[in-house]
């Protein structure tokens, strides 16, 4: 048996970032997370390093899985809700992301995030799916909810996004 004082290790790679610069200006948004999804993009260097894999795109939405691990670990015990609300925060982005034109963004101006149960390395695979509630000329929202085996909920949230128009 190990010994538990004994710090553990783990080992990952990622794709340079910089791939994304130009397919980011040229794809329309549910393009670009297609790509993703077929293996035509790497994924981005956080999923790498959390074993987050995208499983599902569709306009107005995406659903990411991962498998809650005990390096995700706050001192409480449980999978830290800062990884939880990457999970959602992503779904709800992303899911917008589909909507959007070549060369348009967006950044998070404000989350709400709900916390159901706890998510330990004993949760097993859980699923984050965004859509996309409603998207106007400068402000989009979105909601999310990570689930588990049989749908169980593990929290859910809300997001308000701000759109980044490409420049014509």
């Amino acid at each position: 048996m190990a010994d538990p004082a004994e710090p553990r290790t783990r080992t990952f790679s990622w794709s340079d970032p910089a791939l994304f610069a130009e397919p980011i200006t040229q794809l329309s948004g549910l393009e670009f997370m297609r790509a993703f999804l077929d293996g035509k993009l790497p994924a981005p260097p956080f999923m790498d390093l959390l074993g987050v894999r995208l499983v599902s795109v569709e306009p107005g939405s995406t659903t990411f899985e991962f498998e809650p691990a005990e390096y995700m670990y706050s001192p409480l015990g449980t999978v830290h809700g800062g990884i939880v609300t990457m999970m959602l925060d992503t779904a709800m982005g992303c899911s917008f992301h589909t909507t959007l034109s070549p060369g348009s963004g967006y950044t998070t101006v404000e989350l709400k995030v709900n916390f159901h149960r706890p998510v330990t390395a004993k949760s097993g695979a859980l699923r984050a799916t965004g859509h996309v509630v409603h998207s106007g000329s400068r402000v989009a929202t979105a909601e999310a909810r990570l689930t588990g085996a049989g749908g169980r909920l593990f929290a859910n949230a809300t997001s308000t996004l701000l759109i980044l128009r490409a420049e014509t």
